[in-house]
């Protein structure tokens, strides 16, 4: 079987989130289980791509890409690692810019993207059994595959697998620009529109042969108005199309076994050497050294959806007790300043590190006790999984992948079952509430550390999710 996973971001090359993380590991996932499959990512090669991987790359082609009016420049450059080819489309013009989103032209820049995966296929003589498209800066190449390509036998007998990360980004745009800058067709009017706008996510669900979410939990709350931003309707109309897998994560890359980026390396038999990086870290960023102090750690996009909200609203509060916090990550601007500014009130027990750093999530992983993920939506989340694999042990509401992964800790026929806390309402006390019930166990240092080993033995790999997508790939 021949698989294209065409995605806007991929680590170790490109990531501002868990979609780089999820086209980092699947792919090598699925090669490892199935040698005989050819398995191949397409992503853009923006400015961010580090030197040490660009000179590990061949220039397979260069050639102009067809976008409405324009003829536009294309190079492709492959590399091949565990097995995966990877293409990286070159254009200066649409990604040599300072971050992978939130330019003006982002519709133009990935319009040419899903145009020149099209047209890369003709060019590299490579056409997918299926082609495997992710979230709405890919969704126009499924559109044009089912469309505009159809009538090419070359093209025709592809299958095409469309994943949801995020419903909350749809790619959204006026009709004046779906002739000049999405070469969509007035025939093909109804399969893009919605509510009076383009809307690429919806005509990759129509079009596309099967839909995927990240988790199964996620796959039925985008059937409801509360979680679809809009978009219910469609979900509805194509639910027969729609399945949910679980995300996994790397466990080459998230390993506290070997990761470099900690100060003192551990596995769950030596688990007690987590207070060795809580000590180190405490040190590095100016909290008191208190090895027997619990650290509870953020590490999120700074936004509402995160549920950050809710910590707001009990962060004075929570700061009556005997706990250090540790926010990693940014964002909105509001948060972004409330958290600068509990710090600044509670410098003793708060650091506000408003940065996107990988090697320094995962000492902050390392160091903590307990990982709060409050979110209010999470299509899968990979921060529970990773915290887990790292011995924090995480708190976490009840939506989405976090509903799937963790699972509530408590005694069942005389055994402790579940792997983490959980609140279901969105409701600030809940979460408080559950935050504190982790606060007593940690006080219980053997039944706490007991907790710690199992999470950390708990498969979240991509081997079982691997499979599942195997399993699908054959189905159509």
């Amino acid at each position: 079987m021949k698989i294209l996973y065409a995605s806007s971001e991929v680590l170790p090359y490109s990531s501002s989130g868990g979609l780089g993380d999820v086209i980092g590991s699947l792919p090598k996932a699925l090669k490892k289980k199935h040698g005989d499959y050819d398995v191949r990512v397409i992503s853009p090669l923006y400015s961010a791509v580090k030197e040490e991987y660009r000179r590990k790359m061949i220039k397979e082609k260069e050639f102009s890409v067809k976008l409405s009016w324009r003829r536009i420049y294309c190079a492709i450059y492959s590399l091949t690692d565990n097995g995966v080819t990877y293409y990286f489309v070159d254009n200066e013009y649409y990604f040599k810019r300072g971050s992978l989103y939130g330019s003006f032209d982002d519709g133009e820049r990935f319009a040419y993207f899903s145009a020149s995966i099209l047209a890369a296929m003709d060019q590299l003589d490579f056409f997918p059994d299926v082609l495997h498209c992710n979230d709405w800066q890919t969704a126009l190449a499924v559109i044009h595959l089912k469309t505009k390509y159809a009538i090419d036998s070359r093209y025709s007998k592809i299958k095409a697998v469309f994943s949801i990360h995020n419903i909350l980004y749809q790619g959204q745009y006026d009709h004046a620009l779906s002739g000049d800058i999405f070469d969509l067709d007035q025939r093909s009017y109804e399969i893009y529109d919605f509510n009076g706008q383009i809307n690429l996510m919806k005509g990759a669900i129509v079009c596309a042969d099967r839909v995927v979410t990240v988790s199964e939990r996620y796959a039925q709350e985008i059937m409801t108005p509360e979680f679809s931003n809009g978009l219910d309707p469609i979900i509805r109309m194509y639910s027969c199309k729609l399945c949910g897998v679980l995300n996994g994560i790397d466990y080459v890359y998230y390993d506290p076994h070997t990761d470099p980026a900690l100060y003192k390396n551990y596995t769950y038999r030596s688990v007690k050497r987590k207070a060795e990086n809580k000590v180190a870290f405490q040190a590095e960023v100016g909290l008191p050294v208190r090895a027997d102090v619990p650290m509870i750690s953020v590490i999120s996009r700074l936004t509402d959806q995160k549920g950050l909200d809710l910590v707001r609203e009990q962060a004075e509060e929570l700061m009556r007790d005997d706990v250090q916090l540790v926010v990693l990550g940014c964002g909105d601007r509001q948060y972004e300043d409330f958290f600068r500014g509990l710090q600044y009130r509670h410098n003793d027990k708060v650091r506000a590190i408003i940065a996107y750093d990988k090697d320094l999530s995962k000492k902050i992983y390392a160091s903590s006790d307990i990982f709060l993920m409050p979110s209010k939506t999470e299509p899968c989340g990979l921060s529970q999984m990773i915290a887990s694999r790292y011995g924090a042990v995480p708190v976490v509401r009840e939506t989405g992948g976090l509903y799937d992964s963790i699972k509530p800790y408590h005694e069942e026929n005389g055994e402790h079952v579940g792997n983490g806390f959980t609140f279901a309402a969105y409701n600030s006390h809940d979460m408080l509430y559950v935050i504190r019930e982790a606060l007593a166990l940690y006080r219980s240092k053997e039944e706490f550390e007991a907790l710690c080993e199992k999470i950390m033995k708990h498969d979240f790999s991509w081997s079982v999710s691997a499979e599942k997508y195997a399993q699908l790939y054959n189905s159509i």
